[in-house]
């Protein structure tokens, strides 16, 4: 009797099972001890996305020889969609093969595009070496090294797409939402996931960056594929120790989302009873139950005269409502994502022309300055999880100290004063090239230190902390469980339309403002541009976002 005590003590997990489909019991899967090996799978992959993204707008404008618009419109167009392919992924995930598996072939896929890029930049080129510059480009054949390249690109956007919904939604898997222990660690799972993200970044990129700038792109580009298949094959170690989430229901729950809007278009016309809404009101006496009314005619059945059969139950109802009840919210944090996608490219731009010496023989590169994002946040989410967290808790009686949407706020707030300080950082940088008659004399280094851009890359830092992190938790945690990839492919959805969204602006504002003559605010000569008129327009849009989001935040009801 007393070897099976522990089985008598600890119910088995609800909902969850192991790799061979058993019932998993709290003492021997799933928490802190199978996380690790999920984390870091998760470190390897962002510092090989990062080991990317974060220099490839120097590779774009250096060995390819583009110009700062059309290396930015290419990275963001390439940025935003390795964000949104996650929808799909998740798709996959959530309705057929599962989170575990779809992590091991997105990986897998990941891998084999970080290996032909780092084959593309080490092949000569094959095609005309004056084609890319010509006027009459398009009458010349595309170089095939550059299609490698670009190809490799998406397809590392492809295994994002796979693995970035998954892998954050089954480390939270690893914990029990209906243990009171388990469910306080999962709130504290999403500020360490990031913690040790950004810790990750801290220790490889400078590494990266400089073997990119100094020693061969080739070498920069294989470094991370390597990291990640070492990676895969730890994560592959735990795979006896996960808990492995199961469907109760026989319908996807993509389809019984679906079903409901579907069902609510063909009734559109038919109105419902009053006595048909009280009786819903008291099986749903939850108060979100009273939002989105019009959903409610998924439940009529229009074939049915006396009302007594439904074609969708109230629960799948609710968990539409539960889906669209997220719209507002996601829209207004598209500018947040916007303002986002700037250090990996302008903020890089302007480092390349300022002072980067650390010594008389040594500089940082450029894409470094990026570093105190992620330090940042290394140091403000253990600030945040031990400190702030205990006493708003104290204070608020929230278990995680403030709500998720106080939380984004104040991050979309930071971002505003992000932009506030980098476009009087770039006025700055703009006089001094006058100053010393650098105007049109981009090649020479500005007199001005790149630590000056430090302030809003640590501002972007905090607000990363407020808003990127309450949005992966919002996300999970709001829609229904069986959708949860979906959840947080929600989440890396705005930061894909948010790159989609900066690439359409710079192009606008660049023809808009170019011609005729005139520099564009976006000019390939930074001394003659006008990034500092873009961060002024930014700030201005991330004004108005924070009012809407306060507006919607203040009426959205949580699903409980």
């Amino acid at each position: 009797m007393a070897i099976e005590t522990p089985l008598l003590l600890d119910n088995p997990v609800e909902d969850s099972v192991d790799y061979k489909g058993r019932p998993v019991y709290r003492f021997n899967s799933g928490g802190w001890k199978s996380t690790l090996f999920i984390i870091v799978v998760e470190v390897a992959e962002r510092s090989a996305y990062y080991g990317i993204a974060g220099n490839l707008i120097t590779y774009l404008t250096g060995p390819l020889g583009q110009s700062t618009v059309t290396a930015a419109e290419n990275m963001n167009v390439w940025s935003g969609t390795a964000w949104l392919l996650p929808l799909l992924g998740a798709f996959v995930a959530d309705s057929f093969i599962g989170r575990y598996r779809t992590i091991v072939v997105s990986t897998l896929i990941y891998i084999l595009g970080l290996g032909l890029l780092a084959l593309s930049a080490v092949l000569p080129p094959l095609g005309s070496s004056g084609c890319q510059s010509s006027d009459s480009a398009g009458s010349c054949s595309p170089d095939p090294v550059l299609i490698l390249f670009f190809f490799a690109l998406y397809l590392v956007a492809l295994g994002q797409g796979g693995f970035r919904p998954c892998v954050q939604a089954f480390g939270a898997d690893q914990f029990d939402g209906q243990d009171p222990e388990e469910r306080r660690a999962k709130s504290s799972f999403f500020n360490w996931w990031n913690f040790f993200l950004n810790v990750g970044l801290i220790v490889v990129l400078p590494a990266l960056n400089y073997i990119q700038d100094n020693i061969n792109w080739g070498l920069g580009f294989g470094i991370p594929c390597l990291i990640l298949a070492g990676a895969l094959a730890i994560f592959l170690l735990g795979t006896r120790t996960y808990r492995y989430s199961i469907r109760r229901e026989e319908k996807h729950a993509f389809l019984r989302v679906g079903r409901v809007f579907v069902a609510t278009f063909r009734n559109w016309r038919i109105t419902t009873a009053v006595a048909f809404e009280e009786e819903t009101h008291r099986a749903q006496p939850h108060q979100s139950s009273g939002q989105f009314k019009f959903l409610n005619k998924a439940l009529l059945d229009p074939n049915d005269t006396k009302g007594d059969s439904k074609v969708c139950s109230l629960r799948e109802v609710e968990e539409a409502k539960a889906v669209l009840r997220l719209v507002p919210i996601w829209t207004t944090c598209l500018i947040y994502a916007t303002v986002f996608a700037q250090p990996a490219t302008l903020f890089t731009r302007q480092a390349i022309t300022m002072n980067r010496s650390v010594s008389a023989d040594l500089e940082f590169p450029a894409a470094s300055v990026q570093l105190f994002i992620p330090a940042t946040v290394v140091v403000l989410v253990a600030i945040y999880d031990r400190a702030f967290v205990p006493v708003a808790r104290a204070l608020t009686g929230e278990p995680s100290g403030i709500t998720m949407l106080q939380r984004i706020g104040t991050g979309v707030f930071l971002s505003f004063l992000a932009m506030v300080v980098a476009a009087l950082v770039e006025m700055k940088r703009l006089k001094k090239a006058q100053q010393y008659g650098l105007v049109d004399t981009p090649g020479v280094t500005v007199p001005m230190s790149a630590w000056w851009l430090i302030p809003q890359n640590v501002l972007l830092g905090a607000a990363d902390v407020f808003a990127m992190i309450g949005m992966q938790e919002f996300f999970y945690d709001q829609v229904p469980s069986e959708l949860r990839s979906v959840g947080l492919a929600l989440f890396l959805s705005v930061i894909g339309v948010g790159d989609f969204l900066s690439s359409f602006l710079i192009s606008i504002i660049d023809k808009a403002t170019g011609g005729d003559g005139h520099y564009s605010w976006f000019a390939s000569n930074l001394n003659r541009a006008h990034l500092d008129y873009f961060y002024w327009l930014l700030a201005a849009l991330t004004a108005v976002q924070f009012v809407a989001f306060l507006y919607f935040g203040n009426s959205y009801i949580y699903s409980r």
